[in-house]
């Protein structure tokens, strides 16, 4: 909510494309580098600690940013810094909310507890018009405070938690040094060079990101420049897209692969979500509106069987650092994929850059997921 906020902010104060691009870059640059910082740091400290540390860190920005704005007082600068920080504490605590959360499954409920764990992105996308409305009718200011207040609850939830950390063994009584640090990371690196088929879903989920991203990205631009859609057509295809990872969300909870096909299955669907999204924008609206809603289903499903399996099969001692590169390796992929495409736009037709991000995206499911299939099938066909 604060987020959507935030950005609204400084293109209604500075009337600037630029610098509301700006804020999107400050938040989107330190996903890029904290991951993988955060790894090995978090593969020999308590992962426990840094989930509420950090959301005691957001409660006390927030409300040091609600006192700001109730002051009156705005600098550009100091918002944008503001942002820049935000990005690098979510960038963290996603690794560690990765992470985590796994130690909290029990042995063969995987799938069940991703089906779950996927709901939070659609209703995070909620709460962006609720944030807009907020935003237009009583200002920012209560938005931060709201925010404050959500992040303190969380955090004092979050030290509730009971659970054996094994990872650590003796390392928390030990300081962590920068010869450790490089150590520990080269480590990591060694590791996911070693294994595969990890390594093929990182290189796929990077490719994945950057055309994925670069095709949403002219979504909004696109509804905004055909008279006959504009943004409130854009928002109904946007919540059609929500339900559908909801109702998926909810199908991944009830049924259960087969494991011997997870990976097919998955397959299927990587390819699948290409020939949607690269035709999506051709189609007559009502089409567009099944589309968007069959993006999301599919969507939560490939969600649900990645992660899942994934998570189940990596050893508890380099999980941090696995999902520090893989979450680098995305956020890397969609921050230069909406660039490259906002550039692209400026000069081609949007629907054809769609097409070809989408055709592109498609050779890469070849050369990279396919032709690597043999070890992915290790990780996917498994009984999580």
């Amino acid at each position: 909510m604060s987020g959507f906020a935030v950005s609204i902010l400084a293109l209604d104060k500075t009337g600037s494309p630029f610098l509301y691009a700006l804020f999107l870059a400050a938040y989107g640059l330190p996903q890029m580098l904290v991951p993988l910082i955060a790894g090995p740091i978090l593969d020999k400290r308590s992962r426990r600690k840094a989930v509420y540390t950090l959301d005691f860190l957001s409660s006390a920005m927030f409300l040091v940013m609600f006192l700001i704005v109730k002051s009156g007082y705005y600098n550009y600068g100091a918002y944008l810094a503001f942002t820049f920080i935000c990005g690098a504490i979510d960038s963290f605590y996603i690794v560690a909310y990765d992470s985590f959360y796994p130690m909290l499954v029990p042995e063969g409920c995987y799938a069940k507890a991703y089906s779950i764990s996927s709901l939070l992105y659609p209703l995070a996308i909620m709460m962006s018009p609720v944030a807009a409305y907020i935003y237009k009718t009583v200002g920012l200011g209560p938005l931060f405070l709201f925010d404050a207040i959500s992040f303190f609850a969380a955090a004092v939830c979050e030290t509730q938690i009971k659970v054996d950390e094994t990872h650590m063994q003796d390392a928390e009584q030990k300081r962590l040094t920068v010869s450790d640090f490089r150590a520990d990371f080269r480590k990591g690196l060694d590791y996911v060079r070693g294994e595969k088929g990890l390594l093929t879903i990182v290189v796929y989920f990077m490719l994945n990101s950057f055309f994925y991203m670069g095709c949403e990205t002219l979504w909004l631009p696109f509804f905004k420049s055909v008279p006959a859609l504009g943004v409130m057509a854009y928002s109904y295809v946007v919540s059609a897209n929500v339900v559908g990872r909801l109702i998926g969300g909810g199908l991944q909870y009830k049924f259960r692969y087969p494991k011997e096909k997870k990976f097919a299955i998955a397959l299927a669907v990587y390819v699948l979500l290409n020939f949607v999204d690269g035709s999506v924008l051709f189609m007559p609206y009502a089409l567009m509106l099944v589309f968007f809603f069959t993006d999301g289903l599919l969507g939560s499903t490939s969600f649900n069987i990645r992660t899942s399996t994934t998570q189940s099969y990596l050893p508890e001692t380099v999980r941090g650092r696995f999902n520090g590169i893989l979450n680098m390796a995305m956020n890397a992929g969609t921050f230069t994929g909406s660039l490259v495409a906002g550039a692209l736009a400026e000069r081609f037709s949007i629907r054809l850059i769609c097409v070809a991000l989408m055709g592109a995206n498609l050779v890469v499911i070849y050369f990279v997921m396919y032709r690597g299939r043999k070890d992915v099938a290790i990780i996917y066909n498994r009984d999580v």
